[in-house]
C-alpha cells in the first residue's frame, strides 16, 4: 500500500518566526486518519527564520531525529550538550525520563528541517543526545543510513527503536532500493525533486505511507534529495 499525502493537505502552523507542515497530528493539528504510521509519530516539514527559534522546553520517552536540509540549528539541553547541526547532518535526542532543551537558528538565513519524532521500545532509561555529520557524497545514488536502533551494524547515531532512518541524493534518472518487509512502517519525503515510488509519482515534500512492500524503488524524476523512516 502506497498512500500519496500531497504537500497541499498537511497541518500547517505559521507563527512568523516558525513556518511549521505537520505530516501527522500535532499541536493545535489534529486529524484522526493521521495519528502517526506505525511506531512514526511525528514528521514536521520547519522553515526556521534567522535569529530565532524554540525557546527551552521538555521531553519525555520519545526518539527525536534532526535532519537539517539548509541552514543549521543549534542544540543546547538540560545535560550541558550543546552543538550546531549543519545542511545535510543529523542529531538524535533521546528524551528518556526526561530533558530539556533548546532550538535555535543563530545563523543569518532561514533554517529548513525535518523533526521527526519516533516512539521507543525502551522507557525508563536515561536521557541523552547526540550529533554526527554525514558527508553528502556518501549517499550519492544510495541510501545511507543515518539514524538506526542498531547503530553499531549501521554505522549511524543510535535510537531506542527498531527504526531506521536514511537519506539518499539522487540525480533525475537514477533510482535506490530500499530492501524492508511487508509487516514493516515506511514513510518518505523528497524535499526537492519529484520521484516515483514503487511506480507512484509524488511531488516534493508530499509526504508517501507505505506498507506491505518487501523492496521500495525511488527513482528520480529531477535531482531529488529523499529522507525515509523504515519503523514497526
Amino acid at each position: 500500500m502506497i498512500d500519496v499525502r500531497p504537500f497541499a493537505t498537511l497541518g500547517q502552523a505559521n507563527h512568523g518566526w516558525l513556518d511549521a507542515r505537520h505530516h501527522f497530528s500535532f499541536a493545535s493539528y489534529h486529524d484522526p486518519a493521521r495519528m502517526g504510521w506505525g511506531s512514526i509519530r511525528v514528521w514536521n516539514d520547519d522553515t526556521i527564520a534567522a535569529q530565532s527559534g524554540f525557546p527551552p522546553h521538555p521531553h519525555s520517552d520519545m526518539e527525536i531525529v534532526t535532519f537539517v536540509r539548509t541552514g543549521a540549528i543549534t542544540h543546547q539541553d538540560s545535560l550541558g550538550n550543546k552543538g550546531r547541526t549543519a545542511a545535510g547532518d543529523v542529531q538524535v535526542m533521546s528524551a528518556g525520563t526526561g530533558i530539556t532543551h533548546a532550538e535555535f537558528n543563530v545563523e543569518d538565513e532561514a533554517t529548513t528541517l525535518f523533526q521527526i519524532w519516533i516512539i521507543p521500545d525502551r522507557r525508563g532509561e536515561a536521557p541523552g543526545w547526540g550529533q554526527r555529520e554525514f558527508p553528502k557524497a556518501n549517499r550519492d545514488g544510495g541510501f545511507e543510513v543515518l539514524a538506526s536502533g542498531t547503530p553499531e551494524a549501521d554505522d549511524a547515531l543510535s535510537i531506542r527503536t527498531d527504526a531506521k532512518v536514511a537519506a539518499a541524493t539522487l540525480r533525475a534518472g537514477q533510482s535506490a532500493s530500499w530492501a524492508t518487509s511487508a509487516e514493516r512502517h515506511q514513510y518518505l519525503v523528497a524535499p526537492t525533486g519529484r520521484i516515483r515510488v514503487n511506480g507512484v509519482e509524488a511531488q516534493p515534500r508530499d509526504g508517501i505511507a507505505i506498507t506491505g512492500e518487501g523492496e521500495i524503488v525511488v527513482e528520480a524524476l529531477d535531482d531529488a534529495e529523499v529522507v525515509l523512516v523504515d519503523a514497526r
